[in-house]
């Protein structure tokens, strides 16, 4: 049985509107724990990725690995339990592994980028459960829609799809701790009584049972 009092260092996965923040939000609140959330409003290559995937993929990836790499070794000198929105795993993973299969980001670029995620991902902690939000597209596009930001609008469905597939092949082979909860028929926002589940199941897994 595991310590209570024992830093723990969870992070959310997830596809884009499937409740990563709002789960990082409620908690960081239940558990007392420190919360670091993903800048997505502060990257300057965003509005522009979705305007051109091609011109700016690269661009907006290396954004997302540096600043995301920052944010990591800040992370690992944290003394207390934290909780983070989304991984740097991610971003290799699912999200410029997409758009190299999508032919966005050429061969040369998606190589020169794996090779300088393998080198930071050495100098990183992985987190003590990850926590993978699992969505069907309808879902997600119902929680996009609901949020309201203006750079989402042009999200296709079919690139919703696309990243659905990367996020199971990735949380199937991922193998350190997880925690996979399927969210279609949750609303842990709303619900107190299914984020007592999500909750419950957090616990479980960290605590054990009869802690």
């Amino acid at each position: 049985m595991s310590d209570r009092k024992e830093k723990k260092y969870l992070a959310i996965a997830g596809n884009i509107g499937a409740g990563k923040s709002s789960l990082t939000s409620l908690l960081g609140k239940y558990f007392g724990w420190k919360t670091y959330f993903e800048t997505v409003d502060n990257n300057p290559y965003l509005s522009d990725f979705y305007e051109d995937m091609r011109r700016w993929s690269f661009n907006l990836q290396i954004y997302f690995l540096s600043s995301r790499f920052q944010n990591q070794k800040k992370l690992m000198q944290v003394q207390n339990s934290l909780i983070q929105d989304r991984t740097i795993y991610e971003d290799v993973e699912i999200f410029a592994k997409n758009l190299h299969e999508m032919g966005l980001m050429s061969d040369r670029d998606y190589k020169n980028y794996c090779s300088l995620f393998n080198e930071m991902v050495t100098y990183l902690q992985a987190p003590d459960l990850l926590i993978y939000l699992r969505a069907d597209v309808p879902t997600l596009v119902r929680q996009i829609q609901k949020r309201g930001r203006e750079y989402e609008n042009t999200i296709r469905i079919e690139y919703l799809e696309r990243l659905n597939r990367l996020y199971e092949d990735w949380i199937e082979n991922y193998d350190k701790e997880k925690l996979i909860i399927d969210t279609d028929n949750l609303d842990f926002v709303n619900s107190e009584e299914d984020l007592g589940k999500v909750i419950g199941l957090v616990e479980q897994r960290l605590y054990g049972l009869f802690n």
